[in-house]
């Protein structure tokens, strides 16, 4: 973030890009551990067990590794807003693991904007807050740190939209599985009214109560939730640029700028 400003990357910022990695990957780790409630065959559960638990370890060895690294910063502000951002990951996977946001109970996240709220918290607080501790420690003004918090903050959501939008847009037949809590999915439900998707996926359930997928992509393909998401993608990614040319021109400023293009392309 240094770069904004024609600078180069301090020592200290650098060791914060790897901290956020850290805990990102931490939690990647942590989302790996496997329900075993699906699991029947003793061997196959002995070994899944064994993995939940190498999982566990390790994402927490990574989260404490991450902790420490924080610490050795000396930044009581910065370690404060990574502090937040490891709370806003914990209630951000809190939501997506809940029993009434899972695909088998699909239509109880029907408004985008409850969408964006628990997207930022589980994809976007880490990177927002990694952006504006990285000016912090440039011993940048507020108002620079706030802008580097709003830059983080867009594109994160943009990002996500853009991964959320891939199974709509990318060409070709209709997946075999979606995640019916994506943007463009929960986006055509407000347009529908819960009514009505109620009814489509009444009509989309196959044998055993499994739903046929091809059935709902083709319902939502054939209203707006799609191009509201995307939309929605380059709103994000306006306000995103907004940020960032704030800043006087630069080549990290266009590198960042390119970032943000390739994100709301499609």
């Amino acid at each position: 973030m240094a770069h904004w400003l024609g600078g180069l990357p301090t020592e200290s910022q650098r060791n914060l890009a790897e901290i956020a990695e850290l805990i990102h990957t931490a939690f990647l780790v942590h989302r790996g551990v496997v329900n075993l409630k699906e699991w029947s065959n003793d061997g196959q559960l002995k070994d899944m067990q064994f993995g939940n638990k190498m999982a566990v370890l390790s994402g927490d060895f990574l989260l404490a590794n991450a902790c420490t690294g924080l610490a050795q910063l000396n930044n009581t502000k910065v370690v404060e807003l990574i502090s937040s951002a490891i709370g806003d990951l914990v209630q951000g996977v809190y939501y997506e693991s809940s029993p009434n946001l899972q695909d088998s109970n699909p239509g109880d996240i029907s408004d985008v904007d409850v969408w964006e709220e628990q997207t930022f918290l589980s994809h976007g607080a880490l990177l927002a807050k990694s952006c504006q501790a990285a000016m912090e420690l440039a011993k940048h003004k507020p108002e620079s740190q706030r802008l580097a918090y709003t830059y983080g903050k867009h594109l994160s959501l943009g990002h996500q939209l853009h991964a959320d939008l891939q199974p709509f847009v990318a060409g070709g037949a209709a997946p075999a599985v979606f995640s019916l809590n994506s943007c463009p999915a929960v986006l055509h439900r407000q347009i529908v009214g819960q009514d009505k998707w109620q009814q489509q996926l009444e009509e989309a359930k196959a044998f055993k109560d499994q739903l046929d997928y091809s059935m709902l992509w083709a319902a939502i393909k054939s209203e707006r939730g799609v191009s509201s998401a995307v939309d929605l993608c380059r709103y994000h990614g306006n306000k995103a640029l907004e940020a960032i040319q704030a800043f006087p021109p630069s080549e990290a400023r266009s590198a960042l700028e390119n970032i943000t293009g390739a994100v709301t392309k499609f």
